[in-house]
């Protein structure tokens, strides 16, 4: 991505079920990015930017259309705003006022603003490397390669950790929560989560699968353990910021990527829609 003096940026999709983990990797990563490694980074939580009443925890509702709707507009509005923010970084100069921007807008601007990740505010042009992570549940494949879509269009960087967590072990620690998320959202996400298969995706060559299961917020996280998983993380993103990912209109390989992509979410989307069909019936032969 070419900026004004700023150097190269990354997007970091943080994915894997609700209590794996990610978001202690990810305030992991937000420190010690900087102190170790010698570049900027930026944590994107979803559960942040997106308000509870219209994030759905993580799951579109099964039964009722307008919440569907919201929970779908909800996250497209926070990918909105990355590019918006996207483009401001790559100009050098401060994004755009809140005209005509999505609701969300102030919430991600106050978000980078507290980070020190906006242009013109941060003291100087950037010159280290920019990791943005994106810290969501990400459970289909077609969500995280939205994302991917979004680092093509600006020839940016582009991995992938996935948390692998046993479900009794992710429920354990919902439970140990104070806003806990609904024990069927978790099981279902069990159910129906694609992980990374970097060997049949090309796109999603810069892949990390790691075991959370030693480390969570509650549980003592094993030191040794924890600075070989920071290696590997560090490696891969080295990795992907030296490999950006390319435009290339005629790339048929990826082509038939975005083909099996919008087919799995037409998929999803016939499921969603079967559901509320026989949710209706039930209701009516009730009544």
């Amino acid at each position: 991505m070419e900026r004004s003096g700023c150097g190269a940026v990354l997007l970091c999709v943080l994915c894997g079920l609700p209590a794996a983990g990610k978001s202690t990797l990810g305030r992991t990563l937000r420190q010690q990015l900087p102190l170790r490694h010698g570049w900027d980074c930026a944590l994107l939580a979803y559960d942040d930017l997106i308000p509870e009443e219209g994030s759905g925890r993580g799951e579109p509702p099964h039964e009722e259309p307008p919440s569907v709707s919201a929970w779908k507009r909800r996250r497209r509005e926070v990918l909105l705003c990355l590019e918006r923010l996207l483009r401001a970084l790559r100009s050098g100069t401060a994004p755009p006022g809140p005209a005509a921007a999505p609701p969300s807008w102030g919430r991600f601007v106050s978000c980078c603003a507290e980070q020190g990740l906006l242009p013109g505010r941060s003291g100087g042009p950037r010159s280290r490397p920019l990791c943005i992570i994106l810290d969501d549940n990400f459970y289909y494949r077609s969500m995280r390669y939205e994302v991917f879509q979004m680092a093509r269009e600006y020839s940016l960087g582009f991995c992938q950790l996935f948390l692998q967590c046993p479900l009794e072990l992710c429920l354990h620690r919902n439970r140990l929560r104070g806003s806990p998320v609904p024990e069927g959202t978790i099981c279902r996400m069990a159910q129906r989560v694609e992980v990374p298969e970097p060997e049949k995706n090309p796109w999603e060559q810069h892949s990390l699968i790691l075991s959370s299961s030693a480390c969570s917020p509650e549980e003592q996280c094993d030191a040794g353990l924890m600075e070989t998983v920071l290696v590997q993380i560090f490696n891969l993103l080295d990795t992907a910021l030296e490999n950006p990912v390319k435009q290339n209109t005629e790339n048929t390989e990826q082509k038939e990527a975005d083909r099996a992509i919008c087919a799995a979410s037409a998929v999803h989307q016939a499921d969603q829609t079967c559901r509320r069909i026989i949710s209706q019936a039930m209701k009516e032969a009730k009544a």
